[in-house]
């Protein structure tokens, strides 16, 4: 697989956030030539100590997707753009409707097009959520799941996957989808939860403070660790069997929120939850349940989640233990 990227000329969107900096690591390791596009807002994630080992071997662009102009120039001459870039707060979403769409559906469009016009070669891996399901009819849900999102983010996002989809099929452009779940690890954001709960979580935890799970704690949940989410992605922009294709991730062992917060405390050794009334902004919007079913990518592309929630839970929280102050303003002494 290696192979495949060496010296490839790859952009990554959103390169300086949680998954884009992992997949950077890994992309440099495999010999590519990696540019990092990332627009620093800082609601968004984008942090330049995520990519502190890697720092001399890729190039960053301080440049928003939005930014038509400068995308049309970054997406010359790549060979894979990996477009990670987005609003991903769901509440934030219901607050800024304008700026989600700006962000998740109008700039994918202009991102495509400037493909289209300018690097038509180009192999584009979009990634999407598991949020565009809204609240599964049943479970696990497949990718023949009805599309009924519950808030704003949703239908952004569910426009920027057919925006790729669309110019595959009318222009050959090399398109593929990956449906995110709960992703966490390294480099995720923890100064609140607009990126996962798990890091604000996570946060908590260190500072002593109890873990807060709205409702009663008994909704389901499957997880992503980052590595895993990082290889499915890699393995997408290899094939040309992925092209105009929809794939869902997951885990064979969804659990509970109670449950995880328990197994967190557990690998710490000390701390305890709450549970607390869901706030109305966001229990509007909840999905209840939710586990995918990712038998599409383990038949098509041999992929499969490897590292286990204590596991990924333990190395997020060792990482946190050693490298909180570039996380969060607050000292946090471990």
């Amino acid at each position: 697989m290696d192979e495949g990227f060496r010296s490839a000329r790859i952009l990554i969107t959103g390169g300086l956030g949680f998954i884009g900096s992992n997949l950077a690591h890994r992309l440099v390791s495999m010999g590519a030539q990696v540019t990092l596009v990332d627009s620093m807002i800082p609601e968004y994630g984008g942090n330049l100590w995520n990519i502190e080992s890697v720092r001399e071997n890729v190039r960053v662009n301080i440049a928003d997707v939005r930014d038509d102009h400068a995308m049309k120039y970054l997406l010359q001459d790549q060979d894979i753009l990996f477009n990670l870039a987005g609003q991903t707060s769901h509440v934030d979403s219901m607050e800024q409707p304008h700026a989600d769409l700006e962000i998740n559906a109008r700039a994918q469009l202009s991102i495509l097009e400037a493909c289209r016009r300018y690097n038509p070669r180009i192999k584009i891996v979009f990634a999407s959520t598991r949020q565009i399901y809204g609240k599964p009819a049943y479970l696990p849900v497949d990718e023949a799941h009805a599309l009924h999102p519950v808030d704003v983010n949703g239908i952004n996002k569910l426009a920027g996957e057919m925006y790729h989809l669309l110019y595959h099929q009318v222009y050959g452009i090399q398109t593929a989808v990956l449906r995110l779940t709960n992703t966490y690890g390294p480099r995720m954001r923890v100064v609140d939860a607009r990126q996962t709960f798990l890091g604000i979580w996570i946060r908590r935890l260190l500072e002593d403070q109890p873990i807060l799970i709205y409702g009663t704690g008994d909704q389901i949940r499957d997880f992503n660790y980052v590595d895993d989410v990082v290889d499915a992605l890699v393995r997408v922009a290899l094939s040309k069997d992925a092209n105009g294709e929809v794939f869902n991730l997951g885990h064979d062992h969804p659990v509970s929120l109670r449950e995880t917060a328990e197994q967190l405390i557990a690998l710490h050794g000390t701390g305890t939850y709450q549970l607390i009334p869901f706030p109305a902004a966001r229990q509007i919007i909840d999905i209840g349940d939710y586990y995918g079913d990712f038998a599409k990518i383990r038949r098509h592309l041999g992929w499969t989640p490897t590292t286990s929630l204590q596991e990924g839970l333990r190395h997020t929280l060792e990482f946190y233990e050693r490298h909180a102050t570039h996380y969060w303003p607050a000292a946090v002494a471990v």
